[in-house]
């Protein structure tokens, strides 16, 4: 334990491992969420329902994010980027950090129970995908993808909760906007996540840690470009789907231009560390450009 750790209060310690000093990842889970309650409702949802789902992103995030620093407590210490971690700093102890995650999973299911039966056991079929996400990374050869499935929850919760306990089947040749969306959001996190994943490679490499980043290896830049891509494709066929006006085609525009630009960046032979948690962030900004312009979308 470093001298700066164990000079820190319990409660500046729980929250910097609810990652309440790092906000991005707390506000990224909340995007998808977002874009689903809003399509669904047709830009116009009820604000209680709208509050009930935001709370009930940060309580899940803030779980999982507690559950991972206890799956990986002997694997952070060895990592530059997450040694000074609360839990791998030994700055506080298991069961304090069991309790945080189990207040915080109590926190998410009394939220829950605002919601319809089936969004309901959504939530909890959700909830053993964020438990054991960190054991993917030993056993699995692109834990990412197990993690866009989590995220993929989001979509499928806040449109079945708009949509009184239903969710659209899709069509083999059509799909359907839900769905069309939840492709969406599993690209678009496998995307971001290799972005952030890339900056770990080498201690990834060193501890037999998997990862889409060593999984794709010299082509990663191009699979995140692909996952970008298809991201893309699917999100207008959100819009076309529904029919948004312009503004939500203005908005993708500006999120195409950007992941275009991330492209190029990842595509650079020479890249600085820093890069890629700065485009990680970006996607944060990119997710609420794209819920304001499927709020306008709806506007007639």
């Amino acid at each position: 334990m470093s001298s700066s750790d164990s000079a820190q209060p319990i409660w500046l310690s729980v929250l910097r491992l609810l990652r309440w000093d790092k906000p991005a990842g707390r506000l990224i889970l909340m995007v998808p969420a977002l874009w689903a309650v809003f399509l669904a409702a047709r830009g116009t949802p009820p604000p209680l329902l709208v509050g009930v789902i935001i709370l009930g992103t940060l309580a899940t995030s803030a779980a999982g994010c507690v559950v991972n620093d206890l799956w990986d407590r002997n694997i952070d210490p060895k990592v530059k980027r997450t040694r000074d971690r609360p839990l791998a700093a030994r700055a506080l102890s298991i069961w304090v950090g069991l309790g945080v995650a189990i207040a915080s999973f109590i926190c998410a299911w009394i939220l829950s129970l605002y919601l319809n039966p089936l969004t309901f056991w959504l939530c909890v079929a959700a909830v053993p995908i964020i438990v054991l996400y960190p054991l993917a990374k030993r056993v699995f050869p692109i834990p990412q993808l197990v993690l866009a499935i989590a995220w993929g929850f989001a979509v499928l919760i806040s449109w079945s909760a708009v949509s009184c306990g239903s969710i659209p089947a899709a069509t083999p040749c059509l799909g359907t906007p839900t769905w069309f969306l939840w492709g969406a959001t599993v690209l678009w996190t496998l995307g971001f996540d290799t972005v952030y994943a890339m900056s770990d490679r080498e201690d990834d490499r060193r501890l037999g840690v998997n990862s889409s980043a060593l999984f794709f290896g010299k082509y990663v830049s191009h699979a995140v470009g692909i996952f970008y891509a298809g991201t893309a494709i699917l999100l207008a066929a959100v819009g076309s789907n529904m029919g948004l006006n312009g503004s939500y085609w203005f908005t993708l525009a500006i999120a195409i231009g950007l992941w275009i630009w991330q492209y190029y960046r990842l595509c650079q032979k020479i890249i600085p560390h820093a890069a890629y948690g700065q485009l990680f962030r970006q996607n944060v900004w990119i997710g609420f450009i794209l819920v304001g312009g499927m709020i306008a979308g709806n506007w007639r």
